[in-house]
């Protein structure tokens, strides 16, 4: 089983949206994925209301390395990730077995 964790900083505005618009519109966005990719088992988008740290998580489960490479290459998958290099300052992700 593979673990997919992103942590996102958001930028104040974007694409004339303030932060909390753009938190939300990515949190549907990556939770529309879920069930869209064979060997997808979990998906979780959460929006921190802690006002230090990170804006925005997603936690995933994978069934092996191929299936996540495979969301990695999934054409909405590719198409977020256009939106989130708009909307975002910093990201930190961790990939691992368990």
């Amino acid at each position: 089983m593979i673990k997919h964790i992103v942590f996102w900083k958001l930028k104040d505005e974007a694409l004339g949206n303030t932060r909390q618009q753009n938190a939300q519109q990515l949190k549907e966005r990556l939770e529309a994925l879920r069930g869209q990719v064979d060997g997808m088992k979990h998906l979780e988008v959460g929006v921190n209301f802690n006002p230090n740290g990170f804006d925005l998580c997603l936690y995933s489960e994978f069934d092996s390395k191929q299936a996540l490479e495979a969301y990695q290459s999934y054409p909405p998958h590719v198409e977020i990730k256009g939106f989130v290099a708009e909307i975002t300052t910093d990201r930190a992700v961790a990939d691992y077995e368990y």
